[in-house]
């Protein structure tokens, strides 16, 4: 739906300045994200790590005229520090200024609306815009579960209704009013997510979503940093259902059912159950198959059954809420069965895989909306960002929107064209009967359906070019990333770059100080996840630096199109020049390298290149000692090729109480070295010495910027528990045999069995990064969620495990390590960290990343 300007400055009591004739269609609060510049709204938020405001000047270049500031941050434009250039090249497009205020003209260019708080502001307009809509919504909140209970839910009830639902899991302060501003006149149900972190923030998504159904997923240890409890976690959940009709949630769950009494909810209760008859909703039985699973139930003294294509807890779970919200909505029993036995699995995730011919794929090939169109769109925007790859994107028939045909594909036109897609193949009657609508500019393919795109030469043409594959599941489109993915090893890393993305912000929530700076260490190909992806994705949450070994890894990082800073903690002399050409700053941690690069730096032309100096306070290692100080500022202070940037030191045992003694004498080391170097320079040189383990336990020590390692992975240094798990190392059985009892399996007869056994191969090996000394009963993988123990010496590139008690076939999968099977068991077997065991995964197992 359509705002005039004038009517959201007055929805969200905004001054404006400025006299700009705008129509809003859309909101933004991240600059990467543009599609339609000239109806956008940005709101320029500010948060503990960056300001929106300094997206302004860009923006503005880019075609957009409507900006949401804060009063403080308005000043920036009076003061004259925001210079914003009109990039258009008519007559009236006079450019804004670096000047007063007071003595710009605005002719009708663009409209500042002024607030106390953007962010406020934001959520105020969602709440302005839901009220328009009278219309059952659906709010779903809880810890895990939300996105499939909702996606779910649209699958069960779409074939009847136009649902707007939340994007993904857009369920933050922020997620919220962008999926509520969704809501149009076409829709006739809303279903919309509500996560949060910390107490007092369900009032203001309950204001926005203000549902008439709630379901309460689960209660769990998801963001409970921020709570004294689990119950005081639970009834601030139930603030999103104060207004609510009706609230479903688990009537068994003791925590839930005496939060939901606590509550006085004025609500109607559905609280399904399996024990209790005299619920509204009883769950009379719930049988497993080997693939599915029948469950019985009883609604107002009916009796009815369905199954559904699932046998695992969290899905029966999640599917009883499903069910509950169907049957309140009155969705007839046969219906609810028919469509139940077709529920999809949900895919949480954007896949990126290496493609043939040079191609990166990105997988998304599970639904299709234009919500979600928007966001996979923007993915790969960001993915082809400075690869030199074209971007081409393969779209199957967009189903069940309730719009017109017309109408759907030329926004879907829209947004190809403002995306810059440079090739188009559509999949679908739907979308080829609107072949016309889509620019002139851009190459274009239509077929039928899918086995007339595979027949196809097309996809064997696809050379250098990042290909979005988006489809909805009925197009099969699966059988299109098969038939693009290079094929090089059946063994994978799967690399979770929303979980990294969480840890990093587990970590940032422990700093004191919200300015204090933070490193990210992406050395030894990012912990063996791979250096690009994860440096791509650490830049997008502005990370203030990076840090590499070598030269060559920040160089190569430079050629991916990473603009964020990099240190070199381990610079040689022979890659001098590669620093300089890629801006590359490196550690300082001796007279002798320090004169070479100085020499080198002045031998270029090369003045004030930033360098980082290294002091040792008790590891000896490597660092410059306190006596050598002095000597070190009389000879920075003589040359001006190089600058120090940062001082800092290395930590030796941060992550032990037993050294905790030691730890602090090297702070108090660190701190009178770091403060003799600072005296002698008026710039600002930032200190740090805190590690991962160092950022947890000695907050004092944060100084101006913390290093973070092994924690962004997910394992914690203090007590190897696993925070939130990024790598899953993960292989296939190519075959089973059955051997019999007392024969041997493997090299040198060293797999003794005891009884008759069934062994399978897996592929993967000690070339792969899977230790030997793992071998021989030592440890073990999963099959199908049991242990599966490794059997003889493992192979260069084969191992064998042994699946007598496991029932699994040929192509089951296997895993290594993951969720399920955490590194820190393997690394404990092997009496090491799990620092080694990720860095030894061999860059021939092919890295798969996905974002939740």
């Amino acid at each position: 739906m359509s705002y005039a300007i004038e009517s959201i400055a007055q929805s969200i009591g905004a001054r404006r300045v400025g006299e700009y004739e705008a129509t809003i269609d859309w909101l933004l609060t991240d600059s990467r994200s543009l599609s339609f510049p000239e109806e956008t709204l940005f709101f320029a938020l500010t948060t503990k790590r960056n300001s929106g405001v300094r997206y302004i000047p860009e923006l503005y270049a880019r075609g957009v005229r409507n900006f949401v500031v804060s009063e403080e941050e308005f000043k920036q434009v009076e003061n004259g520090e925001l210079r914003i250039e009109s990039a258009m090249q008519d007559d009236d497009a006079q450019p804004i200024l670096n000047s007063q205020l007071s003595t710009l003209n605005f002719p009708s260019i663009l409209n500042f609306l002024i607030v106390p708080n953007p962010l406020k502001a934001l959520q105020k307009l969602a709440e302005v815009h839901r009220e328009r809509f009278n219309i059952p919504v659906i709010g779903i909140t809880g810890s895990n579960g939300k996105t499939i209970v909702k996606e779910w839910l649209h699958q069960l009830l779409s074939p009847d209704r136009c649902i707007v639902r939340s994007p993904r899991s857009y369920n933050s302060q922020i997620g919220v009013p962008l999926s509520v501003w969704q809501l149009s006149e076409e829709a006739e149900l809303g279903i919309f997510e509500a996560g949060i972190s910390e107490m007092g923030e369900m009032g203001a998504l309950k204001r926005m979503i203000k549902p008439s159904i709630g379901i309460l997923t689960n209660i769990g240890g998801a963001h409970q940093e921020n709570f004294f409890s689990l119950q005081e976690k639970c009834m601030e959940k139930l603030t999103l259902f104060k207004d609510c009709d009706v609230v479903i949630y688990d009537g068994d769950n003791e925590l839930i059912s005496n939060c939901v009494a606590k509550s006085m909810l004025t609500a109607r209760e559905i609280a399904w159950s399996r024990t209790d008859i005299e619920r509204p909703l009883y769950i009379s039985r719930v049988t497993k198959k080997e693939d599915h699973t029948v469950i019985a139930y009883r609604y107002l003294n009916m009796d009815n059954t369905f199954c559904i294509p699932f046998i695992d807890d969290a899905s029966i779970e999640n599917v009883l809420n499903c069910l509950a919200a169907c049957l309140y909505l009155m969705t007839p029993a046969d219906q609810i069965t028919e469509r139940m036995a077709r529920l999809e699995p949900i895919a949480m995730r954007l896949e990126v895989k290496e493609g043939k011919n040079n191609c990166l794929l990105i997988n998304d090939s599970y639904n299709s909306d234009l919500a979600s169109l928007d966001i996979a769109l923007d993915f790969l925007v960001r993915r082809s960002e400075k690869k030199g790859l074209k971007r081409t994107l393969v779209l199957s028939d967009i189903l069940e929107t309730g719009q017109s045909t017309a109408t759907l594909y030329r926004r879907v036109a829209q947004l190809v064209q403002s995306r810059g897609i440079d090739k188009l193949i559509g999949v679908g009657p739907e979308i080829s009967s609107c072949a016309a609508r889509f620019d002139d500019g851009i190459e274009r393919y239509f077929f039928p359906n899918t086995e007339a795109l595979l027949k196809s030469e097309l996809l064997k043409s696809l050379h250098s070019e990042v290909i979005l594959i988006k489809g909805s599941r009925v197009f099969n489109f699966d059988l299109v990333s098969e038939a693009l993915e290079l094929k090089v090893h059946e063994t994978i890393l799967e690399v979770n770059l929303g979980a990294m993305v969480e840890n990093l912000n587990h970590y940032r929530s422990m700093l004191r100080h919200p300015e204090t700076k933070m490193i990210c260490m992406v050395k030894a190909s990012a912990y063996g996840a791979g250096s690009y992806e994860i440096a791509k994705t650490l830049q997008e949450h502005h990370v203030d630096y990076l840090a590499v070994a070598v030269a060559d890894e920040g160089s190569e990082l430079r050629k991916a199109g990473i603009t964020s800073s990099i240190i070199i903690m381990d610079p040689e002399l022979t890659a001098f020049k590669t620093m300089f050409d890629y801006k590359l700053e490196p550690e300082v941690y001796n007279f002798h390298l320090l004169d070479a690069l100085i020499k080198a730096a002045e031998k270029e032309g090369i003045t004030n290149f930033p360098i980082h100096v290294k002091l040792d306070t008790g590891m000896h290692r490597l660092g410059f000692e306190a006596e050598d100080i002095p000597l070190l500022i009389r000879r920075l202070k003589n040359q001006n090729a190089v600058i120090p940037r940062s001082v800092f030191s290395h930590f030796v045992g941060s992550d032990s109480p037993q050294f905790d003694a030691f730890t602090r004498q090297q702070i108090e080391l660190f701190e009178k070295g770091s403060q003799e170097l600072q005296a002698a320079f008026s710039h600002k040189i930032l200190r740090h010495i805190c590690n991962t383990a160092g950022i947890e336990r000695f907050p004092g020590a944060q100084f101006d910027m913390v290093r973070l390692g092994i924690g962004l992975y997910g394992v914690s240094p203090i007590d190897n528990s696993i925070i939130h798990n990024v790598s899953t190392l993960k292989t296939t059985i190519l075959q089973i045999r059955d051997v019999p009892e007392e024969d041997t399996v493997g090299y040198s007869r060293m797999g003794h069995l005891i009884r008759p056994s069934r062994i399978a191969a897996i592929p993967i090996g000690y070339a792969d990064g899977l230790n030997r000394h793992l071998g021989r009963g030592n440890a073990y993988c999963l099959v199908n969620g049991k242990k599966a123990p490794y059997v003889g010496n493992i192979c260069m590139d084969v191992c064998m495990i042994d699946v007598t008690d496991i029932d699994c076939r040929e192509g089951d999968q296997a895993i290594i390590f993951g969720d399920d099977l955490p590194i820190t068991v393997l690394s404990d077997k092997l009496d090491t960290i799990p620092y080694e065991v990720l860095t030894s995964i061999s860059t021939r197992v092919k890295r798969v990343y996905y974002q939740d």
